[in-house]
């Protein structure tokens, strides 16, 4: 039963991660706040609207997202259903539904709140590296600014599902009943009649295997095959046509500074006298006076900065830290707090900064000024880029070439090959369908065998158009020789279906008879015949096959001995006596805090579930345009371009 429960937690964990997945990984940063509303809306959620461009853009992230995860397993056909699509559309709506309540709530994030989280996301062995920070950013197109207002909406999501989640509650008593019911030990016999014994029994007649061989005709299906010949035209080809020269290379810096400079960074500390919002004039006026004191006691011992600041400032996040705020970036603090730390000079302390927090006293620790690399750094590099811009525009250029030729001369692709310089390659045991076994190979593509199969390229032997199977990809064929589906004669499987339908006959006449016997010991209750006993339980077999084990444990024990009849695979029909039932002399307390932990987590995912449920009828959300019917006119408008 707890096997049961392990596996519902699983769904629900998954089931969880498609209803709150974070904002940035579907719909991008900012998401919020660009509510369209127009034609293209799809649905409505707390009065704004959920666009269809937010929708295939949430789409199109997903499945890149599993593409990357399942490397060369990914099939984007196992994705294109409309359940997929709906999940996608629930997600955007919970989520949005989600930020709906976080923003009534006025739930927000304190700046120290903030830079921790950062350090622990992004920073290594304690420390904070603001160019790798910035590289890791960029690689998801994101700026640092753009991040902090993710990151913040996040930890206030993060905040109520927090709360929520932690209404859930689990009685010892409930815990008990489960943990017992999943440790519960029974001690039985088995009694096999194996199908062996039965095999000399059975007569198969030419009347059965025709039966067998018409009914299950699908088993004898040989598919159609293909061997074909094809020529790939990619990037690839047209590389060693491309050269790029030291003077491109000198523009191209010239022209692109910018991308090679790096910006001014600054490290700075603050100590902070807290003022609450609400303070009145004269609670400001004695923090304002606090502050003062405390920037005359640092001005007269700067090198004493980080003492003082652990000593007496009241932000919890850097006080400990001496007052660091690490490396600061554009956007990242409030703005006074900001434009005095980039006005300062590196060991400076400035005057006092009143900020809607309190009142701050602020020193650069470090400043590293902005640099602009050597040419001869980068030069590697933008040879690199400017070779792989030429080689796309080449390749546009041949792809009409290529493209033209095998169309025109459809009888051989050697024109083509010898044209663009290419190698014909030969290939066999094509079907319509791809092959899972051929991976992502271009021959293997859906697309192409389609038109590889169809019926001017399959009869006539010429050649396929010139088709696109990947970016920047293009593959044409031709069929050399082809096998029609067809259906292997009875007299070639006959020795099969009489060994498949002896083993059947034989498995139904042991059945028959363990069924018999298990009637006759349910009324005498004997265990002649039996083995020796065995103590076993859901996660202990003691050499019972398993599928015999889970109808032992399920079985009706109210009266005692039981008998349970099961079929064993591959073996034959067994019998099994359960003697006794009993708890283990010795409790395992690890797993039962363990199951109890896991119980409470599902009742936690369930009352999150039940609470976003309640948000999407409080945000009145209304569905304007079915999924399918937004999909349909994406694709017509994808079309049409």
């Amino acid at each position: 039963m707890f096997e049961f429960i392990r596996t519902h937690q699983r769904l629900m964990q998954f089931f969880l991660m498609l209803l709150i997945v974070p904002s940035f990984a579907l719909v991008g940063i900012g998401s919020y706040s660009g509510f369209g509303d127009d034609a293209s809306t799809i649905a409505k959620i707390d009065g704004h609207a959920l666009t269809q461009q937010e929708f295939e853009s949430a789409l199109r992230n997903q499945l890149e997202s599993y593409r990357q995860r399942m490397g060369a397993q990914f099939d984007q056909k196992l994705f294109d259903t409309p359940e997929f699509k709906q999940n996608i559309l629930d997600s955007l709506i919970a989520e949005r539904a989600v930020g709906a309540e976080v923003a009534r709530s006025h739930l927000t994030i304190s700046d120290a709140t903030l830079q921790k989280s950062i350090l622990e996301v992004f920073g290594a062995d304690g420390k904070f590296d603001m160019e790798r920070y910035k590289a890791i950013l960029g690689a998801q197109g994101i700026t640092p600014a753009q991040n902090d207002a993710r990151m913040r909406r996040d930890l206030a999501l993060q905040q109520l599902t927090t709360a929520i989640e932690g209404t859930a509650f689990v009685p010892r008593t409930v815990a008990k009943v489960v943990s017992d019911i999943g440790a519960q030990e029974r001690e039985v016999q088995e009694l096999v009649l194996p199908v062996a014994e039965f095999l000399p029994q059975v007569k198969v007649t030419d009347e059965m295997v025709k039966a067998f061989y018409d009914k299950n005709s699908k088993f004898f299906e040989v598919p159609e095959q293909a061997k074909i010949e094809y020529v790939l035209f990619n990037s690839d080809a047209v590389q060693d046509q491309i050269a790029v020269n030291d003077a491109d290379v000198a523009a191209y810096y010239e022209q692109n500074q910018k991308r090679y400079a790096s910006e001014e960074t600054r490290r700075a500390s603050h100590i902070l006298v807290a003022v609450k919002k609400d303070a009145s004039a004269a609670d400001k006026a004695a923090a304002k006076a606090k502050a003062e004191a405390i920037l005359a006691e640092v001005r007269k011992a700067p090198a004493e900065f980080a003492k003082i600041a652990k000593a007496k400032s009241e932000d919890p996040g850097s006080a400990e830290l001496g007052g660091d705020l690490d490396v600061i970036s554009k956007g990242s603090l409030v703005k006074p707090v900001e434009d005095a730390i980039f006005k300062l000079k590196q060991g400076e302390i400035g005057e006092l900064v009143a900020s809607e927090f309190g009142f701050h006293i602020i020193t650069v620790t470090s400043l590293k000024a902005s640099t602009i690399k050597p040419l001869d750094m980068v030069k590697g590099e933008i040879a690199a880029e400017l070779k792989k811009q030429k080689a796309a525009k080449k390749y546009s250029e041949l792809a009409e070439a290529f493209t033209n030729t095998v169309y025109e001369q459809a009888d051989s692709l050697k024109p083509a090959a010898d044209k663009l310089k290419l190698k014909v390659e030969t290939v066999a045991g094509l079907s319509r369908k791809p092959s899972p076994q051929l991976g992502t190979a271009p021959f293997n593509n859906a697309k192409f065998l389609t038109a590889l199969f169809a019926d001017d390229t399959l009869k006539n032997k010429r050649n396929t158009e010139a088709v696109e199977v990947a970016p920047s990809t293009l593959i044409a064929g031709r069929v050399l020789e082809y096998k029609p589906a067809s259906k292997r004669p009875l007299a070639e499987v006959d020795a099969l279906i009489r060994q498949r339908v002896t083993m059947e006959e034989a498995v139904k006449l042991a059945k028959k008879a363990g069924e018999d016997k298990l009637a006759a010991l349910r009324k005498s209750g004997e265990a002649t015949g039996f083995g020796a006993s065995k103590l076993v339980s859901r996660a202990k077999a003691d050499g019972i096959n398993g599928a015999a084990v889970l109808q032992v444990m399920k079985a009706d024990t109210s009266k005692l001995p039981a008998y349970v009849g099961v079929d064993v695979p591959g073996l034959g029909y067994g019998i099994y006596r359960i003697a006794k039932v009993q708890q283990p002399a010795e409790q395992d307390e690890a797993r039962r805090k363990s199951e109890q932990d896991q119980i409470a987590n599902i009742l936690a995912q369930q009352e999150m579930h039940d609470y976003v449920e309640v948000l999407k009828h409080k945000a009145k959300v209304k569905i304007v345009k079915p999924i399918a019917v937004a999909s349909s006119e994406a694709k017509t408008e994808g079309d049409a371009k």
